[in-house]
């Protein structure tokens, strides 16, 4: 009878000792956020280190190290390549025991570390990285894009300069998967609307040369020359595209993807009059202004916030309201992303809005025109607002996404 009674004690010892870690994890005040861009090159200036700026802002606005908690951060330089972003990743999340990995520009990087989180069970919320296939066939369950993507600067700037009378179209396209994405998803707004694709050609990332392209783009006659690239990329084929005198020739560019960093390098003699789509504006409301002023107080080069960096910031604090939330971290990412899709995120740069199933967060997007210097008021004032789009419309309809988490 005793022997009975002994293994039964230990048979209830053992199943506590197996019970209590997970209550234990369920209450864990710790987290770990590794910030991941490119920290040096064309995409330095839209992420790079002010990424990491938005992310401590969002780790001290979550009130979360006042009541105890213990948020770790680190950051990372992904060199533009998707085998050096992985390799990273996999470091942080395997040794360094990161919980989530944010901003990612590079869709190429982004893609890869959307698969990683995938097989590791963490958290990608993707600020940076614009193809819609993160949110489309590429989709999981550890993985949101908070910002924008390449269907909603297809729909905004694709869609308006198309029916203003840009009904051809020649793409300089950045040879990735970003660039391939962006290409493919404004060659459907243009067709859709009445318009045709007249060529396109390939250029390689952050390279300094764009005169073979953009001669190629002259002599195609197309009304829009339609630029899928971004950053550095694109300021410089905007420079080179006047030294060609290509605007003044009567052909439009467009920017498919701008940032107002860009338009700080640019400069507004240069860049006036460019359309282009963007969900966040330091200038739109007393939000987004509040923000702004407090980030470009601490940034570096007194820089005011990209979308991306703006993102980044949403994305940190979304995810720490949440774990506290949920009372704790559980250090599970399918199980964390699914209760930030039960949660409402809010914040200065973008409100107050939901995330999908698909991962993706309905933001509303704006058409805005880059001013003349006779407009802008003084520095950063370059925006202004063409047309509001919404967030339903910004974003692929759900009945049309190819995301194996939608349920058609």
């Amino acid at each position: 009878m005793r022997g009975v009674f002994s293994h039964a004690i230990a048979a209830a010892l053992v199943s506590a000792a197996l019970i209590l870690p997970a209550s234990a994890q369920s209450g864990d005040k710790t987290a770990k956020i590794g910030v991941l861009n490119d920290m040096s090159s064309l995409y330095a200036d839209i992420g790079g280190p002010n990424s990491v700026v938005a992310a401590k802002m969002a780790i001290a606005d979550s009130g979360l190290e006042a009541k105890g908690w213990k948020i770790e951060l680190v950051s990372g330089d992904h060199q533009n390549k998707p085998d050096i972003g992985v390799n990273l990743a996999r470091q942080w999340i395997d040794v360094d025991k990161v919980d989530l990995i944010t901003d990612t520009p590079n869709s190429g990087v982004a893609l890869a570390i959307s698969n990683l989180v995938k097989e590791k069970n963490s958290i990608l919320m993707n600020s940076g990285g614009a193809s819609a296939d993160l949110t489309g066939k590429a989709c999981n369950a550890n993985t949101i894009s908070m910002t924008y993507d390449t269907y909603m600067l297809a729909h905004g700037t694709g869609q308006a300069l198309t029916k203003a009378g840009g009904d051809t179209w020649f793409f300089l396209t950045a040879d990735y998967a970003f660039g391939a994405a962006l290409e493919r998803d404004t060659t459907a707004v243009v067709k859709a609307n009445g318009g045709k694709v007249v060529g396109s050609v390939k250029h390689p990332l952050n390279t300094p040369d764009f005169s073979s392209f953009l001669l190629q783009a002259q002599a195609s006659k197309a009304k829009v020359i339609g630029l899928a690239n971004a950053g550095g990329d694109t300021t410089n084929s905007i420079k080179q595209a006047a030294e060609f005198g290509i605007t003044a020739g009567g052909q439009k560019l467009a920017a498919l993807l701008l940032f107002i960093n860009d338009v700080h390098s640019l400069g507004l003699k240069t860049a006036q009059g460019l359309t282009f789509t963007e969900s966040y504006y330091w200038d739109l409301n007393d939000n987004t202004r509040a923000f702004a002023d407090r980030f470009q107080k601490q940034a570096k080069n007194n820089a005011k916030p990209s979308m991306t960096q703006a993102g980044v910031y949403a994305a940190v604090l979304h995810y720490l309201k949440t774990l506290e939330a949920m009372g704790g971290n559980p250090h599970d990412g399918a199980k964390v992303v699914a209760k930030m899709k039960e949660i409402p995120a809010d914040d200065l740069p973008f409100g107050k809005s939901v995330i999908r199933a698909d991962g993706r967060r309905l933001v509303p997007a704006f058409l805005f025109e880059v001013k003349s210097p006779a407009e802008s008021k003084g520095p950063w004032d370059y925006y202004k607002k063409i047309a509001d789009i919404s967030a339903e419309d910004a974003a692929r309809p759900l009945a049309d996404s190819e995301c194996p988490l939608v349920k058609k």
